[in-house]
């Protein structure tokens, strides 16, 4: 097993999760340290230890005590899925086809965008200006059992997230560099820029910080009695071979 990911296996990754391709992400997880991408390959793994896919068992085993091990937020979460899957219990929790970064990009976006819904049928994410086709009247329950309110909780955790990233970087030299950038206004655009001198350091921060994001909206979705299961072939568009420094 290696530790490093790749721009192609990283690629290869987001391939797997759009298709729910459980095979294709055993087969990669048993090559790569799981660690930094266990929030966003979790649910196509749950699917994999439930269809009976060969070593989908013992890698899904390894990422649950990895999970408890690293213990972020919506990790142990994560965990209890994929302990229920292997134990051949059904998860606590109700599943919706809902996809984390989406619901993240409702939680975490823009403020001035007012957060948004999902649809609980559908599992679609729209943002609070989306037409659902129907008046909606104020004063709303949040859970009407069509529609689930999701307001938007500001950048705060995110910027957590850069500070937490500088934190742990060996390289001390980078790390007063980008310590500098995160000061002020405009902090997000300054640190991207800056992390783009080290590509390896730039791809091992969008890492960092998708797994955050999924685990939040991991946590928000369960706080509300869901989980998240894959949602192979829906309209988002395929995914873009990986690039450093993109989202």
């Amino acid at each position: 097993m290696t530790d490093a990911w790749s721009d192609h296996d990283v690629t290869a990754l987001r391939a797997a999760c759009y298709a729910a391709d459980s095979r294709a992400l055993v087969a990669l997880l048993r090559t790569r340290d799981a660690e930094p991408v266990l929030q966003q390959c979790g649910d196509v793994l749950t699917t994999a230890v439930v269809r009976g896919v060969p070593a989908a068992v013992e890698t899904a085993a390894r990422c649950s005590a990895a999970l408890r091990v690293r213990n972020g937020e919506g990790d142990e979460v994560l965990a209890d899925q994929l302990d229920a899957a292997i134990g051949g219990a059904a998860p606590f929790l109700r599943p919706l086809p809902v996809d984390l970064e989406e619901l993240s990009g409702l939680l975490e976006g823009d403020p001035a965008g007012g957060g948004g819904w999902v649809d609980l049928n559908t599992g679609e994410c729209r943002p609070a200006t989306a037409d659902f086709g129907e008046p909606w009247g104020e004063g709303e329950p949040e859970d009407t059992g069509r529609r689930l309110h999701v307001a938007c909780a500001r950048s705060h955790a995110a910027y957590r997230d850069m500070e937490d990233f500088i934190a742990a970087l060996d390289d001390r030299s980078l790390a007063d560099a980008l310590g500098a950038t995160i000061r002020g206004r405009g902090a997000f655009r300054r640190f991207k820029d800056a992390l783009a001198v080290s590509p390896t350091e730039q791809r091992r921060y969008w890492l960092f910080s998708a797994e955050r994001r999924h685990g939040r909206a991991r946590t928000w979705l369960a706080d509300h009695g869901y989980r998240p299961t894959p949602r192979a072939g829906s309209s988002r568009a395929r995914p873009t071979p990986y690039a450093p420094g993109q989202p």
